[in-house]
């Protein structure tokens, strides 16, 4: 943590680590607010971006064990938007140059093959997501009506051919509110940050935590850590936030995530609160694809390596450490998010390892294999 602050990489940084569920190390580093000279602290509150996925893949898990959804339900069947569903043709220029294709399923939208796709990346889906403003942040209206608006848009290709890093764990939290009858923030609430106790966990943040908010910086040509949004304090409070992200609109803390974390190593259950069966967990630490991530032809943004590294319900599982040139067990799970943080579970160790600093884009440093390879090489027994 020390190295990148001092070689300007984050303005700073926090590292948690348990193992057989007691806590190993907690270290922080620098400052969470450069213009305020805030420090990073153990409550400091993040914005965790992608890391929100693995929260709501979860939830769909236990609505899955109660017999709710079945994986393979088609999103037409809950959105019927989704019924009338076009990808552009392989090789497509124009996005008239599409195909009928059926609806996306719920685990296609989960494991990133559901032809839905990011406006940052490389094609012609992502150019008409970026135009269309397909864009599920904070202000951006409310869910139902950004998923409907996303189902008119062509897909990338046609769905479980491809993978892709997309939106489609937004539109499962817009299938958990029809399943539920509620808005997303309330489920989350109800049926995860209430029974762990992760109390800073949420889709904003209180006037009374604002300032444990930390700064937000992005790598620019000019300047390695420009302020990314002067204004992004505000932007999370309570009265703002009209979007429920289910791919990435969470803030939260080291000792909150690391109870989620915990309890999806432990099999569901922490602390005599069981969320979900030992069994349905690792189902969900499964790789869902035919092969790696690379053998599917993948193109987009990637926060990990991407040969090597399969894909399981809401996040990354690690087959083979040596093609994805990363130290870690086979059977690694875990994700991170835009703004460079990273968590991890590992169930040969018996580690869960929170990471959080505040830096756009992830892909700016590869710290994240530089931690797991630091963290293999403190274990010792």
């Amino acid at each position: 943590m020390v190295r990148n602050r001092e070689s300007g990489r984050y303005t700073g940084s926090s590292l948690l680590i348990f193992r057989d569920g007691q806590e190993a190390y907690f270290g922080c580093d620098g400052q969470r607010s450069v213009a305020q000279g805030l420090p990073y602290a153990r409550d400091t509150i993040a914005r965790i971006y992608s890391m929100t996925k693995p929260v709501v893949s979860a939830v769909l898990a236990m609505l899955m064990e109660r017999g709710l959804v079945r994986l393979e339900d088609r999103l037409s069947d809950y959105i019927p938007g989704f019924a009338d569903c076009h990808a552009l043709l392989p090789g497509a220029t124009d996005e008239a140059q599409v195909e009928k294709v059926p609806s996306p399923t719920l685990t296609q939208c989960l494991t990133h093959t559901s032809g839905l796709t990011y406006g940052f990346n490389p094609g012609l889906a992502a150019r008409i997501y970026e135009r269309e403003k397909v864009d599920f942040g904070p202000r951006m209206g409310v869910l139902a009506d950004m998923c409907d608006h996303t189902a008119a848009q062509p897909l990338a290709f046609r769905p479980g051919t491809k993978w892709e890093y997309s939106v489609g764990i937004d539109v499962i939290g817009r299938v958990i509110e029809i399943v539920t009858g509620q808005p997303l923030d309330r489920v989350l609430r109800e049926m995860v940050f209430d029974p762990l106790g992760m109390a800073d966990t949420g889709f904003c943040v209180p006037a009374g935590k604002q300032a444990r908010l930390a700064d937000c910086y992005t790598k620019t040509p000019d300047d390695p850590l420009a302020l990314l949004d002067p204004a992004g304090k505000s932007a999370f409070a309570e009265e703002r936030v009209s979007m429920f992200s289910g791919g990435g609109g969470l803030v939260s803390t080291l000792d909150d995530y690391m109870r989620f974390g915990e309890m999806l190593r432990r099999g569901g259950e922490l602390d005599g609160v069981r969320l979900l069966g030992p069994r349905t967990v690792a189902f969900m630490r499964r790789n869902f694809l035919p092969g790696d991530i690379a053998s599917l032809g993948a193109e987009s943004f990637m926060e990990m390596p991407m040969a090597g590294m399969g894909f399981g319900l809401g996040g990354g599982v690690l087959l083979d450490p040596a093609l994805a040139r990363m130290p870690g067990s086979v059977g690694d799970f875990g994700w991170g998010g835009m703004a460079s943080t990273y968590f991890w579970t590992d169930p040969v160790e018996r580690l869960t390892v929170v990471y959080f600093t505040q830096l756009v884009p992830s892909s700016s440093y590869p710290s994240r294999v530089e931690l797991k390879a630091l963290v293999q090489a403190a274990l010792v027994d």
